[in-house]
C-alpha cells in the first residue's frame, strides 16, 4: 500500500529490531499495552506467532522519500464471516517524523484497506484514556462505543480501554468529505 508519503509493507523477521527498539521507548509504552521488562526475543517471539496466524496481519510504516521504517501497523481478529477486525497496534517509532500527519496518512491508508480490499464493515480499535491519538480517530469518523474495564493488563496493574468503531457507511460519508 502506497500513499503521497508512506508506505505500508508486509513486516519482515528483521523489522523485530526496529519494533524492539521503538517498543522500549516511554512515549510508544505509555499509550500501548507493552511491559517494561519485554525483551527483543518477546517481540520476535511474537510476530513469529502473528505471521502464521491469518486474522493478523503486521505492517512496517516506510517513509517514502527516505525509505526508513518510521512505525508499526498490526492489525488483529480479521473475520470474514462477520466482516470485521481491529486495528490492534499503530505508531510513529521515530521522533522525527511525529507531528507531521503521517498517522493521518497510515489511517486512511489502513481504513482504505479494510474497508474496500477486505470489504469490512467494521473495524475497531481501542486506546489508553488521555491517548491524544483518540482525536484523530474521532476525526476520521470512529464513534466511541464505550469503556473496557480492566480490559488491558500492563505491569501487573489492569487499566480501562476506550473502544471505537468505525462502519463502511461512515467511511464512505468521510472520504465524500475529502
Amino acid at each position: 500500500m502506497i500513499s503521497k508519503n508512506i508506505e505500508l509493507r508486509k513486516s519482515t523477521f528483521e523489522d523485530c529490531t526496529n519494533f524492539s527498539r521503538w517498543e522500549e521507548q516511554d512515549y510508544i509504552k505509555e499509550f500501548l499495552t507493552i511491559n517494561a521488562e519485554r525483551s527483543y526475543e518477546d517481540v520476535v517471539r511474537e510476530f513469529i506467532t502473528r505471521e502464521s496466524d491469518p486474522s493478523k496481519e503486521q505492517y512496517t510504516i516506510v517513509h517514502n522519500v527516505t525509505g526508513n521504517a518510521i512505525g508499526r501497523v498490526y492489525l488483529s481478529n480479521i473475520s470474514y464471516s462477520s466482516n470485521s477486525m481491529d486495528i490492534t497496534r499503530i505508531y510513529i517509532g521515530e521522533r522525527n517524523y511525529l507531528k507531521k500527519g503521517f498517522g493521518r496518512e497510515v489511517m486512511m491508508m489502513l481504513l482504505d484497506y479494510c474497508f474496500n480490499s477486505l470489504n469490512m464493515e467494521r473495524v475497531t480499535l481501542d486506546h489508553y484514556p488521555g491517548n491524544k491519538a483518540s482525536c484523530l480517530y474521532l476525526d476520521l469518523g470512529f464513534k466511541y462505543e464505550g469503556i473496557m474495564r480492566n480490559a488491558a493488563k500492563k505491569d501487573n496493574k489492569y487499566y480501562d480501554l476506550h473502544l471505537m468503531s468505525i462502519l463502511k457507511e461512515e467511511y464512505n460519508q468521510i472520504i465524500q468529505k475529502i
